[in-house]
């Protein structure tokens, strides 16, 4: 019975029956396309801003930081040993790819009538230095083995645009302690990561400049930021080096929890995901669920010769909902292939451009996950099937003697 319902039901998709019909059916058709199109597109892209501002912001900083315990988390810190027993091989829990070491230092940065407060960032031979170098606007990075790399800095474009900077520009930084001291660095490279928190406020220096200027010991830091190979994992593995690898004194912070309104901000992205994604669902089950009530009404003299001839209404009713379904996987088709292709074109052309210093990225990112798009195909589809089934009740409804005497 059910490969007579699918004989029937084919048929009646190539016959395309009343020319309005065949216009609902189209309507139907191009709605299903676009809102499909519309959740491929919505996904790609919030994934795509999830994955671009996070790394920016771990790329930074890293998954977690390491550090004494207090209040404050960023910067002016207190001194703690690199001689630590979890130092460098945290690195070879699993999870864990990399830690290295640092220490920030507040100060005033003067050139010329400018003069702004900023934060040095201090980075050691451990540095890995692969994201900042691909921020890398003009010059070059810091070389911890130079000897002359204490006498270096790489600044923001912001900063290098407010103080009117560029690559080899001499300024004074000003610290604010007892005694007062300052020192006389070079401009080496300019960053930018779009991260408007980052770039207004940082700069990155030798890690010795500042050892010096705390007067630390060689072997005494900041602190220590450490990468994680799965970001879902990140508590967990935040709670694993708090309980088996750090004592009383120092304590891992994992960075959502030091900023948790920008990871606070990127969750509302989903919640916006989920909402168009419902809404576009809806738009495709209202235009198949309309096909389906059109095409028995339209179909009702055939319905009534079948029913005459001994057809059951379970037969009745696959056909019509076999129908409805081939008209909902043209729109599926249809709508993966517009969504993957306007997909690629922002990806590969970036025609949908964003205000960086809002949303941290120029262009609209786009990020395609293949388990993603299958289970938004299969859900869709059942959806439309699953919600077909009451409408197609109404085969039930027709008396064939009634449709065969007025019909």
């Amino acid at each position: 019975m059910t490969n007579l319902s699918l004989f029937i039901a084919r048929k009646l998709a190539v016959e395309g029956g009343p020319s309005f019909s065949r216009f609902i059916i189209r309507v139907a058709i191009v709605a299903v396309t676009l809102s499909m199109a519309v959740m491929i597109l919505a996904g790609a892209i919030v994934r795509g801003f999830q994955q671009e501002v996070s790394g920016k912001v771990f790329g930074f900083w890293g998954h977690m930081l390491i550090k004494a315990y207090q209040e404050d988390v960023m910067y002016g810190e207190e001194a703690i040993s690199m001689r630590q027993p979890f130092y460098p091989s945290l690195s070879a829990v699993q999870g864990i790819t990399h830690i290295q070491v640092y220490a920030t230092k507040p100060g005033i940065i003067k050139t010329g009538e400018e003069i702004e407060g900023i934060i040095l960032k201090g980075v050691g031979s451990d540095f890995r230095s692969d994201f900042m170098r691909s921020c890398l606007q003009q010059g070059t990075f810091i070389n911890p083995s130079d000897s002359l790399a204490e006498r270096h800095m790489v600044v923001s474009a912001a900063t290098a645009n407010r103080l009117r900077l560029k690559v080899g520009d001499e300024v004074t930084i000003f610290f604010v302690q007892e005694p007062m001291r300052y020192r006389r660095l070079t401009v080496i490279g300019i960053y930018k990561t779009g991260v408007e928190e980052y770039d207004r406020m940082y700069a990155l220096v030798d890690l010795r400049l500042i050892q010096r200027l705390n007067n630390w010991s060689p072997d005494e830091v900041g602190g220590f930021e450490v990468f994680v190979s799965d970001v879902n994992k990140l508590q967990r593995l935040t709670d694993l080096v708090n309980d088996q690898y750090l004592g009383t004194r120092l304590q891992a912070f994992s960075l959502r929890d030091i900023n948790p309104n920008l990871f606070d901000w990127l969750n509302l992205q989903s919640t916006n995901e989920r909402v168009i994604i419902i809404l576009m669902m809806l738009v495709a089950v209202i235009n198949i669920i309309t096909v389906l009530l059109i095409l028995i009404l339209e179909r009702a003299g055939m319905i009534g010769i079948l029913k005459a001839l001994g057809a059951h209404d379970g037969l009745i009713r696959r056909i019509f909902v076999f129908h409805a379904a081939y008209v909902a996987a043209l729109g599926l088709l249809f709508g993966n292939l517009l969504g993957l292709t306007l997909a690629w074109v922002q990806k590969h052309f970036q025609i949908i451009t964003l205000n960086e210093e809002s949303y941290y990225v120029a262009v609209a990112p786009i990020a395609l996950d293949p388990v993603y798009l299958v289970a938004l195909n299969v859900g869709t589809l059942a959806i439309c099937l699953i919600t077909l089934l009451l409408p197609s009740y109404l085969v039930t409804r027709i008396s064939p003697i009634q449709v065969i005497r007025f019909g």
